[in-house]
């Protein structure tokens, strides 16, 4: 209501009905879609695009049940489910008509016309589009979430065009209890949400518990589902607009939960467009860009070779292509470095074999920054001091913000009225 400068109108309309507004917001969900402060950015980010005139699409999971909802018992913490759709979301618009394929497990196939990834099991992205509405400008973005469906859900054949609709009321049986995380968190799906099918648990929770190999396997196929997706949904855009250039695409990567777009940009353009490695390369990476946002362990994700393996081997082939050619030229600059090389190379050797998604990160995009100036300088003296003195043209930094609109004209309308008298209300607009 702030960014489209309807507010005082509302309240005065619900004022005549006899409604307060404070009241009306404690009634609707905040969206259980991010942790943290890289979901704060995020939402940050896609107002102050919206709001600057700037053409995107923020892309993630439509969650079922989002962060946990923390509760207090017996003193001790526990977590329950947020259900946040219960009662539905009025500001979605499902979008069946680009629902996407995503593939996972299956086998390579060498042929002549190149690799080829074969007996998948296919999981479809349904896309749920939402408004962002820049402030006072007449600019909407749209944030694009993805509902994982079974493809056994589908009849993809459209009724008759005749004009006619009748309704079939469909009842579904809901236990008072929802499901219960704790079953779901310890890897008993099948307790969890019983006859549900196993596909659509990709989009069921945000953040699975990781310490068993079944969450470890959930968290995986989250994010390829989410990059997979997007990336399809981004080249269909491509194709059809009028641009017909790379230079209009841009992939922010925030932290290494979408690394994966990295091989699956390149599998798409050497595997299904036909470009030669060297110009999907390219494209790769001017344009990927990579953000750090922390330097806790849970930033820098290091997947089992094994899992890749098994659920995206096509994709492990070509983080091995990349690591091959991106060692050859570590060895020019430094031959005979092993050392170096160890340090630098995207695949870990030692203990249980396991691909570094923060190297592949660096190598694969154009730019990477961390979130403030201590934390900059901390990546580039510290965490990844090898690839600064490798790639010392990629590293920046952006300090990172957060959108005035929430933080202050709606936290605080009368600090903002004050600014407002000093500098003139202007200041809404450009950040």
């Amino acid at each position: 209501m702030i960014n489209l400068g309807i507010q005082s109108a509302c309240d005065e309309a619900l004022y005549q009905l006899g409604l307060d507004i404070e009241e009306l917001e404690q009634l609707e969900e905040d969206a259980g879609l991010g942790n943290g402060g890289l979901g704060r950015l995020a939402a940050c980010f896609l107002d102050s695009m919206a709001t600057l005139g700037m053409a995107a699409y923020g892309y993630g999971i439509r969650y079922e049940y989002g962060i946990f909802a923390q509760k207090i018992k017996n003193g001790e913490q526990a977590e329950e489910p947020d259900d946040w759709l219960r009662f539905g979301n009025p500001w979605e618009k499902a979008r069946p008509e680009y629902m996407i394929p995503v593939n996972f497990y299956g086998r390579v196939q060498d042929t002549p016309q190149g690799k080829k990834w074969v007996d998948t099991q296919i999981v479809f992205a349904m896309p749920y589009d939402n408004p962002i509405p820049g402030y006072k400008n007449n600019v909407v973005n749209t944030m694009r979430l993805w509902s994982a469906k079974s493809p056994n859900n589908f009849n993809l054949k459209f009724c008759y065009k005749n004009n006619v609709v009748n309704t079939m009321r469909l009842w579904s049986a809901k236990s008072p209890n929802n499901f219960n995380l704790k079953f779901f968190n310890d890897g008993d799906y099948i307790q969890a949400v019983l006859d549900r099918n196993f596909a659509e648990n990709i989009s069921r929770v945000l953040y699975p518990n990781d310490n068993f190999f079944e969450g470890k396997e959930l968290r995986l196929k989250q994010e390829y589902f989410m990059v997979a997706a997007t990336l399809q949904d981004i080249i269909r855009r491509f194709k059809a607009s009028k641009f017909g250039s790379k230079d209009h695409v841009a992939l922010q990567l925030n932290d290494t939960h979408p690394s994966l777009a990295i091989p699956e940009l390149m599998r798409i353009l050497v595997d299904i467009e036909g470009l030669t490695w060297a110009r999907a390369w390219d494209i790769c990476i001017k344009t990927c860009a990579y953000t750090n946002h922390t330097v806790l362990p849970e930033a820098l994700e290091r997947w089992p070779v094994s899992m890749l393996e098994h659920i995206l081997p096509r994709h492990l082939q070509i983080i091995y292509e990349i690591n091959h050619l991106h060692l050859q030229e570590v060895a020019k600059k430094w031959p005979g470095d092993m050392d170096r090389q160890g340090r630098m190379s995207l695949v870990e050797e030692h203990g249980e074999k396991r691909i570094n998604m923060a190297n592949l990160c660096i190598v694969g995009s154009h730019a990477v920054n961390g979130v403030a100036a201590i934390h900059s300088e901390i990546i580039k003296r510290d965490i990844f001091r090898d690839f600064y003195e490798m790639f010392p043209e990629k590293f920046q930094n952006k300090t990172n913000g957060i959108t005035p609109r929430r933080w202050l004209l709606l936290c605080n309308p009368a600090l903002a009225d004050v600014i407002a008298e000093k500098i003139g209300e202007e200041w809404g607009r450009t950040s």
